[in-house]
């Protein structure tokens, strides 16, 4: 039979597990993408824990005038989403590219080829780093799981173009706004990612799930299915800062 202090021990425990807060992770969907409100393209994303974290798949694909894209991206990820392995496969406008990076001591390690050649590029490894490629919904959500856990600090992104590079994440909060998924009303939290000086809107959901990204490529959106975002009444803004104390 239990004793009175084992009881009270469990009970403790019970109690400080309700109050811990959940661990944030990237969550799978399905997502249009469009240019200036007319779908173009379609991703999907998907998610699978294991052992140590989670492994991710972004099958990305985009077919318009002027563009033809296509992204394969398979990744590992720890506990806390940090960033373990990446294998992509893609072609912009019938131009293949593959690309495999993972972190290799102090530094990333980027093995990229393209029209027939091939380069090896060694980036800073950064503890909160997100491999970002253009499109792809799995990267945004990983990078609205990160800015939980690190309260939207010290964000860096992985930008698989050209020869790779890194470059910091600004995070700006901005007031909720309202939203429906799959008819149902959610409120929706918006954050502003400035990344190599283009922004890009993000909007999630209750479970911090991505619900819609509007990308710094002109026009361009990635919209959960059965997601829609209720216009505001105005133009939103970064909530005031504190006010300074009067001077004595």
């Amino acid at each position: 039979m239990p004793t009175p202090v084992r009881e009270l021990a469990v009970l403790t425990l019970a109690i400080v597990s309700t109050l811990l807060p959940a661990v944030a992770c990237a969550q799978p969907g399905n997502f249009i993408i469009a240019q200036r409100g007319h779908p173009v393209g379609s991703a999907t994303v998907t998610f699978a824990s294991t052992p140590n974290g989670y492994d991710t798949t972004s099958v990305v694909r985009v077919a318009m005038q002027g563009l033809d894209y296509a992204l394969s991206k398979t990744e590992q990820l720890t506990p806390d989403n940090q960033f373990v392995h990446v294998q992509l496969s893609a072609t912009v406008n019938n131009a293949a590219v593959n690309l495999i990076a993972a972190p290799d001591a102090a530094q990333i390690l980027l093995n990229i080829s393209a029209s027939g050649h091939s380069t090896t590029t060694r980036l800073a490894a950064h503890r909160a780093a997100v491999f970002l490629p253009d499109f792809d919904p799995g990267a945004l959500d990983t990078l609205l799981a990160l800015a939980v856990t690190h309260n939207n600090h010290d964000l860096w992104a992985i930008i698989p173009k050209q020869a790779g590079s890194v470059a910091p994440i600004q995070l700006a909060t901005y007031a909720d706004e309202q939203g429906t998924l799959n008819s149902k009303p959610i409120v929706v939290h918006h954050l502003v990612a400035t990344i190599a000086g283009a922004q890009t809107d993000l909007f999630s959901g209750p479970e911090n799930q991505l619900m819609q990204a509007e990308l710094p490529q002109q026009g361009f959106a990635v919209v959960r299915k059965g997601f829609i975002l209720t216009p505001p009444a105005k133009a939103g803004a970064p909530p005031p800062a504190p006010a300074r104390p009067a001077a004595q």
